[in-house]
């Protein structure tokens, strides 16, 4: 996965290279205000099915652990924010291997509990520039009930036959969407799409704009 990267200088690497594609594929996109298979995205053949009827279908892949996605969230939010009624967002946490299981179960504890909205960006912004350790579980206990959670249905939540349930879902739909890094973006079943093939995580929102448009011109009327 992409966000394997634990070395700050090779993250450091990283994101220079993401700046850099990032300001070529903007000016394309900006230029041009077009798509490119295999360039900007990927058709995903044959489709998947989507779960939200007449709305357009996004669906998030994302690790709380990934420096890109906590770059991309800012991005995404306001995309989120701006983005029409037709539009319905799903979020699926990625387990490239065990040790990215703590913040998969974290946050379907958090959704769980109602408590996505308010937590899901302090997760990030807290592991990220405050340096709290959020993917070990006594930290994690302590911190959400700081963040005003009863410690006991957070672990008993945390630990549950449900919480266990989605992280299998969760493995299954990486593989039904061959997602291979993240960010990555699933439009409508048909596109998927990454920070890598935007060019950087402010071009993957815009990426994400314009193939719901896209979707939405290909739905039958």
């Amino acid at each position: 996965m992409h966000c394997a990267l634990r070395s700050s200088r090779l993250r450091l690497i990283q994101w220079t290279l993401a700046i850099i594609l990032a300001a070529a594929t903007g000016l394309a996109l900006a230029q041009t205000q077009s798509l490119q298979a295999g360039r900007n995205y990927t058709r995903l053949d044959p489709p998947r099915p989507v779960t939200t009827g007449s709305r357009i279908e996004v669906i998030e892949f994302f690790y709380y652990g990934c420096p890109i996605c906590y770059e991309f969230q800012p991005h995404f939010s306001r995309w989120q924010f701006q983005a029409p009624e037709y539009v319905a967002l799903r979020r699926v946490p990625v387990l490239s291997s065990e040790n990215w299981e703590p913040f998969a179960k974290l946050y379907y504890t958090l959704e769980i509990l109602g408590e996505l909205g308010r937590l899901h960006w302090p997760v990030y912004d807290n592991y990220h520039f405050d340096g709290i350790k959020l993917n070990d579980e006594k930290v994690m206990a302590d911190w959400v009930a700081r963040n005003g959670i009863d410690r006991q249905k957070f672990v008993a939540t945390y630990n549950s036959e449900e919480v266990t349930r989605r992280l299998a879902q969760s493995r299954d739909m990486v593989k039904t969407y061959d997602v291979r890094g993240v960010p990555a973006v699933v439009v409508d079943g048909k596109y998927l799409t990454s920070a890598r093939l935007a060019g950087g995580t402010r071009q993957l929102a815009q990426v994400v704009d314009l193939l719901v448009k896209q979707a939405r011109k290909e739905r039958p009327n």
